[in-house]
């Protein structure tokens, strides 16, 4: 038995596709916050003189974590010696945010395949894979972050970090920061949903089978005139 399909109305019952960040977590200055990034100090090197690269994946899947949360920060990697431990203070534009706050949220992994730029993990929210309860965010292009000083590192290299990050500054490379916060360097818009498009993953459209018209498979309606 064949069925036709002529149209759709989806309805969320968390209205998880419409969860932006609270009015009490609105950045101040178009969606660029300051953030913090725990790594080695040999990271650290890394990191301030190419920029970061995406993690292969993680509880919120591929990208950068960082967190507006400083102490969270400081206490990784978590198994290294203090010693080892250097605290990165980042500029990072947020972009289109995507709330996570639950175990096997349905968009946990795929939130950066449907038009969000980073993942926010907001703090006390019971994840098991979050047990200290501090925030956690997932930014899925590295170059929507950037090193603009050291937080915290052991006394012994904090000079030369510093030194780098200063250098770096001199020579900026990546996102153009003044047009950031409408994303327009790393996303365009659907014409049809209206949702953001990361470059390289384009929105999956086709035509009605009843009307003929143009859809995209994010559209949330499609009302198509032709009666069955």
């Amino acid at each position: 038995m064949s069925v036709q399909f002529f149209g759709w109305e989806v309805t969320y019952d968390d209205d998880s596709p419409r969860v932006e960040l609270g009015a009490s977590q609105e950045p101040t200055d178009r969606g660029i916050y300051t953030m913090y990034h725990g790594t080695s100090v040999a990271n650290a090197r890394l990191i301030i003189a190419n920029g970061f690269q995406q993690s292969s994946g993680g509880m919120l899947g591929k990208g950068v974590y960082v967190s507006r949360d400083r102490k969270k920060a400081e206490r990784y990697p978590l198994n290294n010696n203090p010693s080892d431990r250097v605290a990165l203070e980042l500029r990072v534009c947020v972009g289109r945010v995507k709330r996570i706050d639950k175990d096997n949220h349905p968009m946990q992994y795929t939130w950066s395949t449907q038009g969000y730029d980073t993942a926010w993990v907001p703090p006390n929210c019971g994840m098991k894979a979050v047990p200290s309860g501090l925030e956690e965010d997932c930014v899925y292009d590295p170059k929507r972050v950037k090193v603009v000083g050291i937080a915290k590192a052991p006394d012994n290299i904090l000079s030369e970090l510093q030194q780098l990050v200063a250098n770096s500054l001199r020579n900026p490379a990546g996102i153009n920061w003044s047009t950031a916060s409408q994303g327009s360097a790393t996303v365009d818009v659907c014409s049809l949903c209206k949702r953001k498009t990361l470059q390289g993953s384009l929105h999956v459209k086709q035509s009605c089978w009843g009307c003929g018209q143009n859809i995209c498979t994010l559209m949330t309606k499609h009302v198509c005139p032709v009666s069955i």
